[in-house]
């Protein structure tokens, strides 16, 4: 290969692919080496001198020249290898000299790269392979006080390129750079990455429909769309780009993104699509068996805390069903209590807003119920200790979402009969004006699980109190099968007792109409006749009496005949047990 002399780099982007560059060194080199040739683990440069420098890196060894046809190819444009070359030289130029590189970013890939271009051959430069050569160059110290031009500069120069230009290439960047531990931080590749990627972000449609950059959908050859599509897809047209990021780089790009005034509520919704793609890869039944040491653990204890911690404080920013799926893989991954604790209260204070579809987190282990009513319960005991410091004004419209919500999971098989009842207990009474939905949604339980014995059946019902149901939930309940005996009972003697009170309230409401009646025929009429009227209202009532006193006779004879029977049927029950 000749000698090349190039002092300007053209960076090129052919349509639907990454911007890219070809580069060589700025002086002149008169290279001898005919190429760079692998033999299993060993780089090898094809030159009539013998190689007096070997760079091992990881299990690759590099056999290059430290002097060659009177120059330095590799120590003159890298700072740490001359240090190295020199130091442990002692002055023998004909020593074969070894240095190992254990942590070169990038390993013997960029290495590789690194190599020809101190030699001067082209060097292939892409959005996937600048992040690291640029933190290899560092890493190496290849400056330009060393060299004019030299890889520090000219890798910073494409990268500064690409990060502007392009969209995807930004990503592709941030891609080449998660294996590179902390450099790309260190050196600023993670900030402008997501700088870059929160101003393309933030444009309106203006911006895109110019064909700027952006999504295809965008540009202005792309088909008409309808209006409200075309606004959804403005709003959310970077989302998909931005979930396919590590939890790291992601947590740099939103806060970049919160930076750039992003609408919260986008901010909110990005990452619930990010967490709805990694949650669809967690299996949290295979979580419960790992240990809390084991790495993949800590991955996803640490990638839920920095989610929670990331979440856009502003109202309404984040649904409630997001934050409690949320809530659930913090639960299963131990997260930090005072983090559980904010995000308890959270949901908490959004249960006013809620609908029941909004509660509806699945279970996904085959001994679980569909649906996890525990969550819920969390939630709503919390809500219910925040009312007992601060009376909440729409604890009304909770009662009911809690009511309609126990309707809806009441006929799941699995759920125990504990936790529904749990879930009934979790809010005060006073939250419900009235039973009726709660006794709905008992009955409905009762129905899908026929198998639960008089005890379970009893203690699901204790709730149950007549007059907070209506007339009609009242009746439902004095013919329902599925209820227990002493529930059944209890009501049939209340009805009785009110329907007593009601006969009783109404004899005295005549009793007094006909005494004053008496009383002013009496005065109007004269003493003889008037007693005689008198001896006639004094039979009337007497009659009255006597009747109102059969039909209490008779209402206390059907409670004793009530009450043998429950008698007998607690005997019945003994003897069968």
């Amino acid at each position: 290969m000749g000698s090349k002399n190039v002092t300007k780099e053209t960076f090129v982007q052919e349509s639907g692919e990454s911007n890219r560059c070809v580069i060589f060194p700025t002086t002149n080199v008169s290279m001898v080496a005919k190429t760079l040739e692998r033999k299993d683990h060993d780089w090898i440069v094809q030159t009539t001198v013998p190689s007096d420098l070997v760079v091992q890196i990881g299990d690759s060894s590099f056999h290059l020249h430290k002097y060659f046809e009177f120059q330095l190819p590799m120590v003159s444009r890298s700072g740490y290898l001359n240090r190295l070359a020199f130091d442990r030289s002692n002055g023998g130029r004909d020593t074969i000299l070894k240095i190992s590189i254990d942590n070169l970013p990038g390993g013997a890939k960029i290495f590789e790269l690194v190599v020809k271009f101190c030699y001067g051959w082209e060097v292939d430069i892409t959005s996937a392979n600048v992040g690291p050569l640029y933190c290899a160059a560092h890493f190496l110290e290849m400056n330009d006080d060393l060299e004019q031009g030299n890889l520090i500069s000219k890798s910073e120069a494409f990268l500064s390129f690409s990060i502007f230009s392009s969209w995807k290439d930004t990503f592709r960047i941030l891609k080449s750079c998660e294996p590179l531990s902390s450099w790309p931080k260190e050196l600023q590749i993670l900030k402008r990455c997501s700088e870059s990627i929160a101003l393309k972000a933030c444009r309106n449609l203006e911006d895109f429909s110019s064909g700027v950059d952006g999504p295809h959908y965008f540009h202005a050859s792309s088909k008409k769309v309808e209006k409200s599509k075309l606004e959804e897809e403005v709003d959310h047209w970077w989302f998909e780009d931005v979930s396919l990021l590590r939890i790291d780089h992601f947590i740099e790009v939103i806060q970049s993104i919160k930076g750039k005034g992003m609408k919260s509520k986008l901010v909110g919704s990005c990452i619930a699509h990010w967490t709805t793609k990694w949650l669809s890869r967690v299996s949290f039944s295979e979580l419960d068996r790992l240990s809390p040491k084991n790495m993949t653990y800590q991955l996803q204890r640490v990638t839920t805390e920095c989610l929670i911690k990331v979440l856009p404080t502003e109202e309404n920013s984040v649904t409630c069903n997001f934050l409690l799926h949320l809530l659930k893989a913090g639960l299963a991954m131990h997260i930090s209590s005072d983090l559980l604790e904010t995000l308890e209260r959270r949901i908490a204070s959004m249960l006013e807003q809620c609908r029941v579809l909004d509660l509806l987190v699945r279970n996904f282990g085959d001994d679980d119920n569909v649906h996890d009513v525990g969550i819920v319960n969390r939630v709503v005991e919390v809500y219910a200790s925040l009312d007992k410091i601060d009376r909440r004004p729409k604890i009304l419209a909770v009662g009911r979402l809690v009511d309609a919500y126990l309707t809806l999971v009441a006929r799941e098989e699995k759920l125990k009969v504990k936790s529904f009842q749990s879930l009934v207990e979790a809010l005060p009474k006073d939250a419900r004006l009235c039973d009726d939905n709660l006794y709905r949604a008992t009955d409905l339980y009762l129905k899908a699980h026929p198998g639960l014995t008089e005890e379970e059946r009893t203690s699901l019902c204790r709730f149950l109190e007549y007059h907070r149901l209506s007339q009609e939930a009242r009746e439902h309940v004095i013919k329902n099968n599925r209820l227990p005996l002493k529930i059944v009972t209890r009501f049939i003697l209340l009805e009785q007792v009110k329907m007593t009170r009601s006969i009783t309230s109404s004899m005295g409401s005549n009793y007094q109409r006909t005494k004053t009646q008496a009383f002013v025929r009496a005065n109007n009429r004269s003493l003889g006749k008037g007693w005689m009227n008198s001896q006639k209202e004094i039979r009337k009532m007497t009659k009255d009496v006597e009747a109102m006193k059969s039909q209490l006779n008779d209402l206390q004879l059907c409670k004793l005949k009530l009450q043998r029977q429950l008698k007998l049927q607690r005997q019945l029950k003994r003897c069968i047990v």
